[in-house]
């Protein structure tokens, strides 16, 4: 998903900078209320395991390639804001010191690399366990469902992009098809290794996850003890 210097046109790429910035804006303003003591070493940690898996790269062709992204996992472990931000330094380190993207095209990775997968992997999520039974099992699926569909989500993105402003003569329809295939096995990976992972923590330490804040809320509620009146 990495794509590279002059595959899409300065219109587009510019644009999406614009709208990359500005949600890395909004993500530093919003994490600053949440930063504390435990965050800040977990979102390092998502930040080091994303950088991980992202460097195991599938070709797509025509200069492109597929990875996992992490996204989803990152905003499950520590939140929307402080996630898209750790992939948004993962994808600038790697565009700078690996040449793993190119930098005129940073904005158009960091919007659908890191904040698409991020808060639409992250919205699925929340969705789905506000319909489902309050449990740690849910948190599980609902967080590899979610991941899992985040990866085509953001494929589709590209997609668009290039629909608008692709400077090769490559077909929008082959784009497409290899995109879209490719990113639909992706996302099956993504989903059960985002699965797999929160299982892990939350087995080990629930109150690391974030998206299992309100499981823990229900615990205290439940455990409470009565007070009578009178």
């Amino acid at each position: 998903m990495h794509v590279p210097d002059g595959f899409i046109n300065a219109t587009v790429s510019i644009g999406a900078g614009v709208v990359a910035a500005g949600g890395v804006a909004v993500c530093l303003r919003k994490a600053r209320g949440e930063v504390d003591e435990r965050l800040v070493p977990m979102a390092g940690l998502a930040a080091a395991f994303i950088f991980a898996v992202q460097m195991l790269n599938f070709p797509v062709g025509a200069g492109t390639s597929g990875h996992l992204m992490g996204g989803t996992l990152a905003a499950l472990l520590v939140g929307p804001y402080v996630g898209a931000l750790a992939v948004t330094v993962v994808l600038i380190v790697q565009a700078l010191l690996f040449a793993d993207g190119g930098l005129t095209a940073l904005g158009v990775n960091v919007l659908n690399v890191g904040l698409i997968t991020a808060f639409a992997g992250y919205g699925l999520f929340v969705l789905l366990v506000r319909l489902l039974p309050k449990n740690k099992a849910v948190v599980i699926v609902a967080g590899g469902v979610a991941a899992g569909v985040s990866v085509p989500l953001a494929a589709l993105a590209f997609v668009a992009e290039y629909a608008i402003g692709a400077t090769t003569s490559v077909p929008l329809a082959t784009v497409a098809a290899a995109m879209g295939g490719v990113h639909l096995a992706i996302g099956v990976g993504e989903g059960l290794i985002t699965a797999a992972t929160l299982a892990a923590v939350l087995a080990a330490r629930p109150d690391l996850v974030h998206g299992a804040r309100h499981l823990r809320a229900s615990t205290r509620r439940t455990s409470s003890p009565l007070t009578a009146e009178g």
